[in-house]
């Protein structure tokens, strides 16, 4: 039996799929009430069984409070379970999002560019999002909102059965498209959804299963991998990125949508330089968000080189 750890996506995908099903049954059988306890229970087994899980929000935790020089944030174990806490919380707010009872006048949209303006343009353009708060929530701007297309670039293999579970919990506008890599044909059917006005989305803070190429960049003072594939994309496509980022403050989500880059260019001599740059710049946006909602970035696997190093 080989001892290579598994990366996150081996032992994560299918769990999401069929917690995704159990999910998505709870909606229409029990509610949100009624499902809760049973989450809440779920998330405490792993919390309790889950020594890497814990590990790795503890460094993360660590990690935020000594870049942001605010003690109050070391973590402690009632911290690192807050934020296991916090995920539950999230996925039961997602009950909400596919059962339709979340609407857009209970979001707060931040939007100071008026970026929501274009979505009606000719041309899309690309959301880059992290795991940070509940991007599910943004599903209001697609569903209830904008009524535009947003396709979601996934590695999951489950792509096809993601979309029949969105599609039987109400989600017609809301498509998730596996990119395990970028061959001609994925660049020719994205770059026709952007050309047939359709808006792409994609996580920057999630390293592909398949060898995918990242950039080491500083992330909260410590060298961390960040995908490459976000910036390649955009810069292949020639399309605008702008950031997305769905926070919860005070039992309320505000939905925070920026600019970032205008157009992603390079030489073939310095585009491994390029994209690193922009990956640097999305992880200083990604640790600012973080300080903003330090309990809500759901990354529970090693992020850091150093994570396997220490306790918790």
């Amino acid at each position: 039996m080989s001892d290579t750890p598994q990366h996150w996506a081996e032992h994560k995908e299918r769990g999401n799929f069929w917690l995704m099903k159990l999910t998505a049954f709870g909606v229409k059988v029990l509610g949100r009430r009624l499902l809760a306890p049973v989450l809440y229970a779920i998330v405490l087994y792993f919390f309790v069984f889950g020594r890497k899980a814990r590990r790795s929000i503890w460094h993360y935790q660590q990690h935020l409070a000594d870049w942001s020089g605010q003690p109050a944030l070391r973590p402690t174990p009632w911290r690192v379970f807050g934020q296991f806490m916090a995920f539950a919380d999230a996925l039961l707010d997602k009950l909400d999002v596919w059962n339709g009872r979340l609407k857009t006048q209970d979001i707060e949209i931040i939007d100071p560019a008026l970026l929501r303006e274009q979505m009606r343009a000719e041309r899309g353009q690309m959301l880059v999002g992290a795991h940070l708060g509940n991007l599910e929530v943004c599903r209001a701007l697609a569903e209830l909102g904008e009524k535009i297309t947003l396709n979601v670039l996934v590695h999951t293999r489950h792509a096809e059965h993601f979309n029949r579970l969105l599609g039987e919990a109400g989600a017609t506008h809301v498509r998730l498209i596996q990119v395990s890599e970028l061959n001609p044909g994925v660049m020719l059917q994205l770059s026709q959804r952007l050309e047939n006005g359709e808006w792409l989305a994609i996580a920057g803070d999630r390293v592909p299963l398949h060898g995918a190429r990242t950039a080491q960049v500083n992330f909260l003072g410590h060298p961390a991998p960040f995908p490459q594939g976000p910036w390649l994309l955009a810069g292949l496509l020639k399309c605008p990125v702008n950031l997305l980022f769905c926070l919860k403050h005070q039992g309320r989500y505000r939905v925070v949508i920026e600019p970032f880059a205008e157009a992603i260019e390079w030489r073939r001599s310095d585009r491994e330089q390029v994209i690193a740059e922009w990956a640097a710049r999305y992880a200083e946006r990604l640790g600012h968000y973080c300080l903003e909602a330090p309990q809500q970035w759901f990354n529970f696997y090693p992020f850091w080189k150093t994570d396997d190093d220490a306790s918790a």
